[in-house]
């Protein structure tokens, strides 16, 4: 490359976060990044907005007109009662070789029985079933605990031959694992057209099929053996009754993405609608259930 070719430089967006609002926020930066967003996570959680988003864009002349963007978008997200979210900090990265190193620094990850990769990497996952996803694109990019649990959690679901719901699918990886694992008929909703197109993306890039469409659980008609809900705590009580009406008799909810604080008042709306607890997984204060009528 000659020295006058053009240099490209980035411009990095961070947002301090509190752990219940990384995904959202993940999912709004990654609309306006290039190819994804990191996470820095807190060595010793103190809660409150411990958790750092970033995201990178090409400084060109359409670059402060997204951030402005963002921040707009990011201010919504106070409607929906998550932990709290600090103000949006911007940087110029002047290095040249930035996104060659950003690359090489995402490796894959081995959650349950899938290995979840970036799709620029070819790797082989030995008798893991493989999901190519690359990071930060909407929710769910196998890193968060919350993804992990619910992945976690189809080592104890009959999935061969079940009809599967996802409702908030982000990224659309937990209805992918699902077809992977053997489901003869999947689902996949969520209110974010651009989580839409992505999760439809995705699933082509892993070659499954999914009906992927705009809505929430209330939008779907008939009932399914699983039914899987990744979200947070405060919708999941708001939306409980249409969760309900979407199991089958003796079918299973997946509930996730629930905080310890928030853990009692889901439970409160979950019994309401008759969905007993049959197992319960914590990890690092965040809770997932799996219910049944």
């Amino acid at each position: 490359m000659g020295a006058s070719a053009a240099r490209i430089r980035w411009l990095e967006v961070a947002v301090p976060a509190h752990a219940e609002a990384v995904e959202a926020v993940s999912e709004i930066l990654s609309r306006f990044g290039h190819n994804g967003i990191a996470v820095d996570l807190p060595i010793d959680s103190r809660g409150g907005a411990d958790h750092t988003v970033k995201a990178y864009l090409v400084e060109d002349g359409d670059a402060f007109a997204k951030v402005s963007d963002a921040r707009d978008a990011l201010g919504h997200l106070q409607a929906f009662g998550l932990g709290p979210i600090g103000e949006l900090a911007v940087r110029t990265v002047d290095d040249e070789n930035w996104l060659e190193a950003w690359k090489a620094s995402i490796t894959p990850v081995r959650v349950g029985g899938f290995l979840i990769h970036p799709t620029w990497s070819d790797v082989g996952s030995g008798e893991a079933l493989a999901i190519a996803l690359d990071p930060g694109m909407a929710f769910g990019t196998g890193l968060h605990p919350t993804t992990q649990q619910c992945l976690e959690a189809f080592a104890v679901l009959r999935l061969d031959g079940a009809r599967v719901l996802d409702v908030g699918t982000g990224s659309g990886i937990l209805a992918i694992a699902a077809a992977k694992r053997g489901a003869r008929e999947i689902v996949a909703v969520d209110t974010d057209a651009l989580a839409v197109d992505a999760a439809r993306e995705n699933a082509a890039q892993n070659r499954v099929v999914l009906d992927v469409h705009r809505g929430s659980a209330a939008d779907v008609a008939g009932t399914f053996d699983v039914v899987l809900a990744n979200l947070v705590g405060p919708i999941l009580e708001r939306i409980a009754p249409d969760l309900r009406a979407r199991v089958s008799a003796g079918g299973s909810l997946v509930a996730a993405g629930i905080t310890a604080e928030a853990e009692p008042a889901v439970l409160a709306a979950f019994a309401a609608q008759d969905l007993r607890v049959r197992e319960r997984s914590e990890r690092a204060d965040w809770v997932r259930l799996i219910l049944t009528p």
